[in-house]
């Protein structure tokens, strides 16, 4: 009989996140194990709600947002996001210019299809958001990793990014705040970036998604606002800064100068038309949105869950033998290191599902995010703080008689 494989394009395509792991925390769950999922950056399952205006609005936005939007969004939502692109002082941009998305995963995958030509190679960080990675391959690229160093506060290592550049190179990707290390990078590193793809006339792609869950007083600044004059393609969203992630609300932003890149944007319009537009109900949530910035802000400043949270597992794990981490100052993820030759680790992977066999509790192991060694795993703080609490004395306890066969 004829059988059907997957198509050879996936070969060199992952997403861990929702890997094998996943797969069996999957079937504990089936068994009646409860397991804690630390894996996945989902606010809902921990409680979260998103604010009053929002859920009020998806209501009164029912009945008026059944048909189809422009393929770009509606003139509303692209209306309140230049608004607060004006905000963020991210050049040259007109209503034109802004796309709405089934999420900023949907966007990822289309402006890397509407780029990229078989071997093309582009910059992304290691550790990445998994996404870039499987887009850049699927689209026929090469995705080459740039190393950020948890020896400078997670902060890309700006010559190993430029020794990394060939004539094959097309873009760089920068994620700021940074998934999964939590890092915030300042002025001078966003300059050295934008002094590199200048140099080399390359294409930004921007991952802020995070940019307005900043901590410990310190200010995003968009990358495009420092590169007028290149073409910047800036990536946000509400799924996390205002807890609505099912609802799948994102943008993107083409920023700065455009005349060398007529031929890639018309190819981005042409991908956009292909899917007719995105969630329409969804986009209508955008302008009361960006017009109620400080309804989550609460949660990142002392007393708030999200700042509380963080201070917690962060001293517990730092507390654990063995374990160290980098005090991340955004969103909520942080990525501890192992010291491997303590517990004799040679397969991060077989570590995060050794403990969730042991412990009932998921991590997501630094592979997953393309780290090169085994000595990383990325913890979601969502969960309140006694949950969090149980979960890093688990840990301890995992650890404290742990050594990979």
């Amino acid at each position: 009989m004829r059988t059907f494989e997957k198509s050879s394009k996936l070969d060199y395509v992952c997403y861990d996140i929702r890997g094998p792991i996943m797969d069996e925390a999957q079937r504990m769950s089936e068994q009646g194990i409860d397991i804690l999922k630390l894996n996945i950056g989902n606010p809902a399952p921990f409680g979260f709600k998103a604010p009053k205006e929002i859920e009020e609005a998806i209501g009164n936005n029912a009945a008026i947002t059944e048909g189809y939007s422009d393929s770009k969004g509606l003139v509303s939502a692209r209306e309140a996001i230049l608004k607060y692109c004006q905000s963020k002082n991210m050049p040259n941009v007109s209503i034109d210019d802004i796309y709405t998305g089934n999420g900023v995963s949907e966007l990822i995958t289309m402006s890397m299809n509407g780029l990229l030509n078989y071997g093309d190679e582009v910059l992304v960080p290691m550790p990445d958001y998994p996404l870039w990675t499987a887009s850049v391959t699927l689209a026929g690229g090469k995705a080459v990793h740039y190393r950020c160093d948890d020896k400078q506060n997670w902060y890309p290592d700006i010559k190993d990014m430029e020794s990394k550049i060939t004539p094959k190179t097309k873009a760089i990707v920068v994620i700021n705040p940074n998934n999964p290390t939590g890092a915030l990078y300042p002025t001078e590193i966003l300059e050295q970036i934008v002094d590199l793809a200048r140099k080399h006339e390359l294409i930004l792609f921007a991952d802020e998604i995070y940019d307005r869950l900043v901590m410990d007083g310190k200010e995003h600044i968009a990358l495009s606002s420092l590169a007028p004059d290149l073409l910047t393609v800036s990536f946000n969203g509400l799924s996390k800064s205002h807890l609505i992630a099912g609802y799948r609300c994102g943008w993107m932003v083409l920023c700065g100068e455009k005349k060398h890149a007529k031929g890639y944007i018309e190819g981005i319009k042409l991908l956009s038309a292909m899917r007719l537009c995105s969630n329409v109900p969804a986009q209508s949530l955008i302008p009361v949105a960006l017009d109620n910035l400080e309804s989550t802000k609460e949660l990142l400043v002392p007393g708030g869950r999200i700042y509380e949270q963080r201070e917690v597992i962060y001293n517990a794990l730092n507390e654990i033998d063995g374990l160290s981490v980098v005090k991340p100052t955004a969103a909520f993820y942080m990525f501890p290191k192992l010291d491997i030759k303590k517990f004799g680790i040679i397969d991060d992977e077989k570590f995060v599902l050794d403990f969730l066999k042991e412990k009932h509790i998921l991590f997501t192991h630094g592979g997953g995010f393309h780290w090169d060694q085994p000595d990383h795993f990325r913890v979601v703080f969502l969960p309140e703080v006694s949950v969090l609490s149980t979960a890093a004395d688990r840990l301890n306890d995992f650890l404290s008689a742990y050594h990979q066969n």
